[in-house]
């Protein structure tokens, strides 16, 4: 593959993100077994919607994406794009996504809630995921006015934890993240965090 950005491949072995024109090598090792199918849940969850409701969009797990800033290329864990245009089978995508997801590790999780999440609220991504794996919790940022702003934290709570919950804060509790880029979609958070099936 011959894609470039700064006059650098993306395509190369091992694979690495560029970060404000800077190339960063991701790690040798193959993501853990729940990271993958965290991401692999999102994609069927939204691929489902997307055929059921004839919805002019496309979900990706770990697609290189060129933002149009022309200083970042990401590997998100998980993007959807309602822009078509800017999907090319054969190569990466250049454009920015409507919703990004990215699943927490040791080794990324500093640049996924830093530098990353800023460079895709600059880029204006509308939607944008942070997924803690260890505390089966998602925050959900909205772009408001060019800005993330935080919807919610959507968790998943033992009974004890649930049973240690004030009244009004279990109150608040819901497992169910309503999807602005799509009309009536709800994401169960515990099917996101659900091992199998």
């Amino acid at each position: 593959m011959s894609e470039m950005i700064n006059g650098q491949q993306l395509f190369e072995k091992p694979p690495f993100e560029i970060i404000e024109g800077e190339k960063f090598f991701m790690s040798a090792a193959r993501p853990f077994p729940n990271h993958i199918t965290i991401s692999n849940k999102l994609f069927c969850i939204f691929y489902d919607y997307i055929e059921k409701n004839n919805v002019k969009a496309a979900a990706f797990v770990e697609c290189d994406v060129y933002l149009p800033d022309e200083k970042n290329a990401f590997i998100p864990d998980f993007s959807v794009f309602n822009n078509l245009n800017v999907i090319n089978e054969d190569k990466a995508i250049h454009g920015v996504p409507d919703l990004v997801a990215e699943v927490l590790s040791r080794s990324t999780m500093k640049k996924d809630v830093g530098i990353k999440k800023d460079i895709y609220e600059r880029n204006g991504v509308k939607e944008y995921w942070i997924i803690n794996p260890w505390a089966k919790s998602i925050e959900v940022y909205h772009l408001i006015d060019g800005k993330f702003q935080l919807d919610n934290v959507y968790q998943i709570f033992s009974e004890e934890e649930y049973e240690r919950l004030e009244e009004e804060e279990r109150a608040e509790v819901t497992y169910e993240i309503p999807v602005t880029i799509f009309e009536n979609l709800l994401v169960d958070v515990r099917k996101v965090f659900k091992w199998w099936n």
